[in-house]
């Protein structure tokens, strides 16, 4: 194949912007591990972190590869290949979910490691069984509900932090986000024969050291975490995990649902912009990856990242995954990823994640029918909710308190609405996706498949997958909704009977 066609001008942007990403997620996983946790230095460093890289360098392999297949088998020269990435919901539920309670509660370390790999084998498993059923199933859901739930996603989990993070840092966050916008979405480039993913950092990085915001000292102390740490082989700690592993497995359920309706999502992100990726190789895929990243000591899935349209945007072919992903491994072998985000500052890279969110949320504006607009917003509630809860229950955790300590009264007296944001946002992207179903069938006038809508929706939260903090069956905060999705059920039953017997005249 073509140098052309496996790198371009674009995959440099790219190539920056999706590393960040991952960069920022094998950070935080450092971070949370070492501070949180408390798990012992050698363990995150010369165990969990090469098998985090390898992971995500296993994945962009596969990507990579179909991608140049398509390209060939096609003969198109504008393929953009998946993006790719660590799971990052996953990163916090394992975290505080799995290994935070078990290890303080065992104060092993090794126990807790591998009950956490048990945990990933069965998020990559739900991957791998559901890759035969992933592309009748994305047919099943109209193209709109799809994009419009990637779209919440991308807004809210990929986008708003960085913006947040660009107002933190104005004097350089303004000019990188103008240079975006005159480069990626003006007609007038500015610079133009320099690179603008380029340009970016080196603007970015120049006018961060200028005004004082990085320090020279995290440069020295980053370097402390040289050093050499190949991936091993830890099946045995996976094996030895397994008989003590069911009591913290709920969890793995319902993300792992959710991980494989990311997959979904993103690949007919994908189809939309043009590349046809087969679903069903694509998510077997992230599966067998994050099946080797575990038995290397990897507790973290990975996943089709958000932004392929994005990246497409920028004119990046099938090279920036593929550089993503060596990048990654090397990173995580040498434990560089701290210096070098103590060199280039995140708020000169921020601004790359908002175009890719703001691209994301165009794309479904461009392939939306105008009378099915309103679906896009409703799938955004449950995004939004899961944002601000998380951020609430963050806040209120450093204050050393919780919402039930406050009281929930208090808080709906200030305006808070404590308890419609524990609703509405846990489980978000199935219900983002649910009440997607409903509203579009409800506007499309197909009340029978508005009726399986909300039936699914019913059995979900039944068992605590949506609307509740934690699984289980038909728990006393879940049956409000039960009894209310049963409701929407007999009413969409009872309009397509009416409908049936006096149809409707336009």
């Amino acid at each position: 194949m073509e140098n052309g066609i496996l790198w371009k001008k674009g995959d440099w942007a790219a190539f920056f912007g999706l590393l960040v990403n991952n960069l920022t997620n094998l950070l935080t996983m450092i971070a949370l591990l070492l501070f949180v946790v408390g798990l012992p230095k050698d363990m995150v460093y010369g165990r969990i972190a090469p098998a985090f890289g390898l992971a995500v360098f296993a994945a962009s392999m596969f990507y990579g590869y179909f991608a140049i297949h398509l390209a060939k088998a096609s003969g198109r020269t504008d393929v953009t290949a998946l993006p790719s990435g660590p799971s990052a919901p996953s990163i916090f539920t394992v975290t505080f979910l799995v290994l935070l309670p078990v290890y303080q509660t065992t104060k092993n370390a090794e126990f807790a490691f591998q009950i956490a790999l048990v945990w990933c084998f069965l998020e990559a498993m739900i991957l791998v069984v559901g890759s035969f059923l992933g592309e009748k199933i994305r047919t099943m859901i109209p193209r709109t509900v799809l994009l419009s739930c990637l779209a919440g996603l991308g807004l809210m989990l990929l986008a708003m932090n960085p913006m947040l993070q660009s107002f933190q840092a104005p004097t350089v966050a303004f000019v990188v986000l103008a240079i975006i916008l005159m480069n990626w979405f003006g007609r007038a480039p500015f610079l133009a024969r320099i690179p603008t993913g380029l340009l970016l950092i080196v603007v970015g990085s120049a006018l961060a050291w200028l005004f004082g915001l990085q320090n020279p000292e995290e440069i020295t102390k980053a370097m402390n975490n040289f050093g050499f740490n190949p991936p091993g082989v830890h099946v045995n700690d996976f094996l030895s995990g397994l008989p003590n592993a069911l009591p913290y497995l709920a969890s793995a359920v319902p993300l792992g649902l959710a991980n494989y309706i990311f997959d979904l999502e993103n690949i007919e992100s994908a189809h939309a912009a043009g590349d046809a990726y087969p679903t069903r190789k694509v998510m077997f895929a992230n599966g067998i990856s994050s099946i080797l990243g575990c038995f290397c000591g990897n507790p973290f899935p990975v996943t089709v990242y958000v932004g392929h349209p994005g990246w497409k945007a920028l004119g990046a072919s099938i090279g920036y995954t593929m550089a993503t992903g060596t990048a990654m491994l090397l990173i995580s072998l040498f434990g560089a990823g701290a210096f070098l985000l103590a060199v280039i500052p995140i708020y000169a890279l921020a601004p790359i994640l908002i175009f890719i969110g703001i691209v994301t949320c165009n794309q479904v504006v461009r392939e939306t029918p105008k009378n099915e607009v309103p679906v896009i917003f409703i799938c955004f509630f449950p995004w939004i909710a899961n944002w601000c809860l998380t951020l609430i229950n963050n806040a209120l955790g450093v204050a050393g308190t919780s919402a039930a300590k406050l009281g929930f009264d208090m808080l709906e007296k200030k305006g808070v609405y404590y308890m419609g944001l524990l609703h509405l946002g846990n489980g978000a992207p199935i219900a983002s996706m649910l009440w997607g179903c409903i509203a579009i069938f409800a506007i499309r006038n197909d009340m029978m498949k508005a009726a399986i809508s909300a039936a699914v929706a019913l059995l979900l939260v039944l068992f605590g997958f949506i609307h509740t903090p934690t699984v289980g069956f038909a728990q006393p905060l879940a049956m409000k909704f039960v009894y209310a999705y049963g409701m929407l059920v007999a009413l969409f039953l009872y309009r397509a009977l009416v409908e049936k017997t006096e149809p409707i005249k336009d």
